[in-house]
């Protein structure tokens, strides 16, 4: 890939998605760039992004950005997350809510392994007196496409998904495992570019965004973070990444877990 080529990838990255591509990381660009070459019909990843410079066609652009945007995600991944959510935070959240539904977002959701843990989380152990509304969004339409198939490799749900949940929740399928109807419509999906307003959303009472600040531009770090935590309802929290931790006014870290915060209102109060 010639210079150019690179430096057009990490700026059509960064200002369509807020993503940080490191314009001097030729194989991962061409590896991830070589499927949606061919996918689009080009004989080279250079030929697709010459159609990209020549058509300005926003079709094309996403196609690429997608391509570099690919999440790496696994079934309940770092589980002392999932069991205070099931254990702690929606217990508290059922209460304070008086049979309202909770409403719970997964950002950036990838092709959905996280909303589908606490999914199932939530069917094989319901919260009491609770009824849980489940949101997930993505910028890739074909993340989001995957997500909601609920089609997964061998490989897949061998990553942090226990055997139990496999065999209670999921089918084979040929090669690869199905997760089940009932679990899969427990989830509402949408389109979502966290760079755009997010108020369009309305509030909620958990929102994850988990393992996605590390990989956006500095300015976009900023942006993302402040739409997201608006998006808090007062009693709920935010749960980043574990090594993503987080100045933010009107939150209190919580329960000694690495990037998880409380959105309290003496937090706020004090901020």
């Amino acid at each position: 890939m010639t210079p150019g080529e690179r430096a057009l990838v990490a700026r059509l990255c960064a200002d369509r998605a807020g993503l940080a591509v490191d314009p001097g990381k030729d194989y991962l660009i061409e590896s991830r760039l070589g499927p949606v070459a061919r996918r689009e019909g080009f004989g080279s990843v250079a030929d697709l992004l010459q159609a990209v410079r020549d058509r300005e066609e926003e079709r094309l652009v996403w196609a690429v950005v997608e391509a570099m945007a690919l999440p790496e995600t696994a079934f309940f991944r770092d589980p002392a997350v999932f069991a205070l959510l099931r254990d702690q935070v929606l217990p508290k959240l059922a209460r304070r809510h008086d049979g309202e539904p909770i409403r719970v977002w997964s950002a950036a959701c990838g092709s959905g392994q996280e909303i589908y843990s606490l999914a199932m989380m939530l069917a094989d152990a319901p919260i009491a007196g609770a009824r849980v509304d489940l949101f997930a969004s993505d910028v890739s339409e074909r993340m989001l496409e995957k997500a909601q198939s609920g089609l997964y490799t061998q490989f897949e749900v061998q990553r942090g998904l226990p055997a139990r949940l496999l065999v209670r929740h999921f089918e084979k399928h040929e090669e690869a495992f199905v997760l089940s109807p009932r679990i899969r419509q427990m989830v509402r999906w949408r389109r979502v570019n966290l760079l755009e307003d997010l108020t369009r959303l309305g509030q909620f009472d958990v929102v994850l965004c988990r393992h996605l600040l590390g990989s956006l531009t500095g300015a976009a770090q900023a942006r993302v973070l402040a739409g997201l935590a608006a998006a808090v309802r007062e009693g709920g929290c935010l749960v980043l990444g574990a090594g993503e931790a987080a100045d933010l006014g009107g939150f209190s870290p919580m329960a000694g877990l690495p990037g998880v915060y409380a959105a309290s209102p003496d937090a706020r109060a004090a901020a």
